[in-house]
């Protein structure tokens, strides 16, 4: 914990030098002591277009993740419903995401609901693909003995692949926490008229880049915090199903 939190320290001294030493004006990169001055001049404000920003990316990435896991479920207990869909959801990840944006605009209207099915889109295809991917994983030779003993479908799925889908799906969630922050970004970019996305692209175009990097401060501790959400979540789950099962440097 304490080298990171030494390079940050570093990086943020080391830019702060930079910006003084090099006189680089303030419009191109303003110097850390300017971005905390904007903090703590305009804390109530930031925080006030903070909020909804925070609250549509957990309801996008609360309904991603119900669709997500559902599906991951339905695509490995049916082999029809998995030939049927699969090869679609990938197609529809292939799609450029951001090209999108506007079309949600013109089926949904400005506002909020734009922001949260646009961050819902983005962070669904990762959660629903590491799920799947954890269900079918499971052990051969535990299925087989599954079988033999004429364990149900059901109790196979419960005490079998779920337990060992745990490292996947929540792999997979805090792929998707992150990715439901940035569609409800990119979504208040264009449809906004509150939330940070709209601090953003209000103060880049005043030319307060300051106001900007404040911005994108408290979107960095959001996403902090709801990352440590998601981890803290993974941890209980692991206590209660007593699994240690590390999936790709996910632990």
């Amino acid at each position: 914990m304490g080298l990171p939190f030494g390079f940050a320290i570093l990086v943020i001294v080391a830019w702060e030098m930079f910006c003084r030493i090099g006189k680089i004006s303030p419009v191109l990169l303003p110097p850390p002591s300017a971005v905390w001055a904007v903090l703590s001049e305009n804390y109530e404000i930031l925080l006030h277009h903070a909020l909804p920003t925070t609250l549509e990316t957990i309801v996008s990435f609360t309904i991603a993740g119900a669709l997500g896991v559902g599906l991951a479920v339905a695509i490995t207990f049916s082999d029809r419903i998995r030939e049927a869909l699969y090869p679609n959801i990938v197609l529809f990840q292939l799609i450029p995401k951001v090209a999108l944006a506007p079309l949600f605009i013109v089926w949904l209207g400005v506002g909020s609901q734009s922001c949260v099915t646009f961050g819902v889109f983005i962070s669904f295809f990762p959660i629903v693909v590491s799920t799947a991917s954890g269900l079918v994983g499971a052990s051969p030779d535990t299925l087989r003995m599954c079988r033999s003993l004429a364990a149900s479908k059901w109790q196979v799925f419960y005490l079998i692949r779920f337990p060992y889908a745990m490292p996947f799906i929540f792999a997979g969630m805090k792929v998707g926490v992150t990715m439901a922050m940035i569609g409800v970004i990119v979504g208040e970019f264009i449809t906004a008229q509150i939330g940070l996305g709209y601090i953003i692209m209000f103060a880049s175009s005043a030319g307060e880049t300051a106001t900007v990097l404040a911005a994108i401060v408290l979107l960095c501790v959001a996403g902090l915090v709801l990352y440590g959400i998601v981890a803290f979540a993974e941890l209980v789950m692991r206590r209660w199903y007593g699994g240690e099962i590390a999936v790709g440097g996910f632990v």
